[in-house]
């Protein structure tokens, strides 16, 4: 064989086993443990925000630091896929883009202003229950077996690891954090409800989103907190990070998550930002664990566990009817396909 021969052979082997390892790849990163751990990142990541907003952003400026986490990463990914909606999808864009940045983030950070960390984050922790009783409404489908008691675990876990017994309660942030989680929820579920446009990427579609949060919040923010000041070095470094990684990335995996998992599934990850909050701090700014909230870390990872197990379990159905004569009317069918998740999403 030519010296050209064995290179070709050799370059083709290459290819082969180069599209072999890439098959393999990408069956084991849809193995569902393997995006919900991806998806899992989103909030992850999200639970830095606090130590990042602490140590780098300057102070008293939520809305900024909300906005541009937001516009420069939508339109960073607007110009990268160079994909804009197209008929129904301005507007569900839009919606979605309001849902998850343009009306969450304001609430969020006013509810952090008037209440405790632990008290906002158990709120938040509400958002398995709002997944599983706003999805019977939004997506016809009934909770899986173990969904309500894993969502109540990690509740409690959730409760011991953030919240004090000292915390002071307000009303109006309590109202604003709850409405957060509310919307978050119907987010979740709209999402896949609608599942993604033929033809549009993954960063598109969150593109859009970002986009369209982002152009609610900035003209708020310059309303609300005026001029932005001269940013620094630090306040450069934790915009990046917050936009690229804790919104672009983060975000992006996150909808992918909610295109290959249960709803239920979805919700309970989140459950990893308070968390990733709580080590951020033991590691970053030397706080401590106490063992009751040790015992609170491991309710939460429990729950988490329990939530995925029962997401991909269908709820018992009733015995399939039959109609006269016998025949089977497919009633029960239907039931398997109501449940969260069970009904395939289409993944172009």
């Amino acid at each position: 064989m030519s010296g050209s021969g064995v290179g070709e052979f050799v370059a083709g082997g290459g290819v082969v086993d180069g599209a072999a390892r890439g098959g393999r790849w990408r069956r084991l990163v849809e193995r569902p443990w393997a995006v919900a751990a991806l998806a899992a990142f989103g909030p992850a990541a999200w639970g830095t925000t606090y130590v990042t907003t602490t140590e780098l952003l300057p102070p008293g400026r939520p809305l900024l630091a909300a906005a541009l986490r937001a516009l420069p990463a939508g339109l960073l990914l607007l110009a990268f896929t160079r994909q804009l909606p197209r008929g129904t999808w301005w507007w569900r864009a839009a919606v979605l883009g309001l849902l998850n940045f343009g009306a969450f983030f304001p609430l969020i950070f006013y509810g952090a202003y008037r209440l405790p960390g632990g008290v906002a984050s158990t709120i938040g922790a509400l958002s398995p229950l709002l997944v599983a009783g706003l999805g019977v409404v939004v997506l016809r489908a009934r909770p899986g077996r173990g969904t309500v008691p894993a969502a109540l675990l990690g509740l409690a876990g959730v409760a011991l690891l953030v919240l004090r017994a000292d915390a002071a309660l307000d009303g109006a942030g309590m109202a604003a954090m709850l409405l957060a989680t509310v919307l978050m929820a119907l987010a979740v579920l709209l999402a896949k409800r609608w599942g993604r446009p033929p033809g549009a990427s993954l960063l598109a579609l969150t593109g859009w989103q970002l986009t369209a949060g982002g152009l609610v919040l900035a003209p708020l923010a310059l309303l609300v907190e005026g001029a932005p000041p001269a940013p620094t070095t630090g306040h450069l470094v934790g915009y990046a990070y917050l936009g690229l990684i804790g919104t672009a990335l983060g975000y992006a995996l996150w909808f992918r998550g909610i295109e290959r998992l249960p709803a239920s599934s979805m919700s309970f990850l989140g459950l990893a930002n308070p968390v990733v909050a709580t080590l951020a701090g033991l590691v970053l700014l030397g706080q401590s664990l106490t063992g009751w909230q040790l015992v609170g870390l491991g309710l939460v990872l429990v729950g988490v566990l329990w939530g995925q197990r029962a997401g991909q379990r269908p709820p018992s159905t009733p015995a399939v009817k039959r109609r006269r004569g016998g025949e089977p009317d497919g009633g029960g069918e239907r039931d398997r396909e109501s449940v969260a998740g069970a009904r395939p999403v289409v993944v172009q």
